[in-house]
């Protein structure tokens, strides 16, 4: 999926084409990007888990989203999403400007997203069957791509976002405590960093030193802003890098290892055993 390469933490790329900016993904374990890590873009996203469960963060917030419910994610928004075993989803990235250039009239609805005077609620559940219905629709229109099916794409979205707004599923006079504001910023900046620097060896004196904090304050800070350790998340980095260079390129193992920052061959067949189960050479003959 969106990881460390092709999809940068700060993704800031094109999406889908200019006159059609939407991009389609469809993941399932056997995809590289399985597991997604913390990232955030400008576009928004809109997502729906097909089977299975996948575990959701959304800045500092947590929760479990199972099979047929969306998911919903604004502008801005750092986010993470950990699957099942079982777990399959898919998630549409989309420049929310092509509905505000569209229709005027509707466009003054958009622009009060856009313009972040308010929020689209997160997680839609069994209990907004036309909100999922109108989301699968656009799905479906994405996979099979019939004649017009651009049309039905940008129709369902508006449909989309005409059920928010008549069913008040947003949230306004959206405000964030400098404090709060502040830990995210600072949580960016670190996953910015291990993104560029993941490929070198890393100590956890510099993870702190790159958000200015003592060892000791950035591994309380981190623990409480990701659930994981600082060097546990920077392996988990380095190994959906190695998934994804063993799926697409003839690299060998070795290359592959310290490329993605570990100089020890047994440490890295290790490291993969402990996050995908299986050794990097059984991962690469799938």
């Amino acid at each position: 999926m969106y990881f460390l390469h092709g999809l940068d933490q700060n993704e800031d790329r094109p999406r889908g084409t200019y006159q059609f900016p939407f991009e389609f993904h469809h993941i399932d374990s056997s995809h590289p990007r399985y597991e997604m890590s913390y990232h955030w873009h400008v576009e928004y996203e809109i997502m729906r888990i097909l089977r299975g469960s996948l575990t959701v963060t959304l800045d500092e917030k947590s929760f479990t989203a199972q099979a047929g419910d969306v998911i919903f994610v604004n502008s801005g928004i750092l986010h993470s999403g950990i699957p099942d075993n079982d777990c399959v989803y898919e998630c549409i990235v989309f420049d929310i400007n092509t509905f505000i250039k569209q229709n005027t009239l509707c466009g003054e609805y958009i622009q009060k997203i856009a313009h972040q005077e308010l929020m689209v609620y997160h997680h839609f559940t069994g209990k907004y069957p036309d909100i999922v219905d109108t989301v699968n629709d656009i799905f479906q229109a994405i996979l099979e791509k019939s004649i017009g099916y651009e049309m039905t794409v940008i129709g369902q979205f508006y449909h989309f976002f005409g059920l928010v707004f008549g069913k008040q599923l947003y949230l306004d006079r959206i405000s964030k405590t400098r404090r709060d504001y502040k830990r995210l910023q600072q949580l960016k900046q670190v996953v910015e960093f291990i993104e560029q620097n993941y490929s070198s060896p890393l100590t956890l004196q510099q993870l702190s030193a790159s958000v200015s904090m003592s060892p000791k304050y950035f591994c309380r800070f981190f623990s409480e802003m990701t659930h994981q350790t600082p060097m546990d998340y920077l392996n988990r980095q380095r190994i959906e890098e190695a998934c994804y260079q063993l799926s697409t390129t003839d690299d060998s193992i070795t290359e592959i290892a310290y490329r993605t920052g570990f100089n020890d061959l047994s440490y890295f067949i290790r490291t993969f055993r402990k996050y995908k189960g299986t050794t990097p050479g059984k991962y690469k003959k799938i």
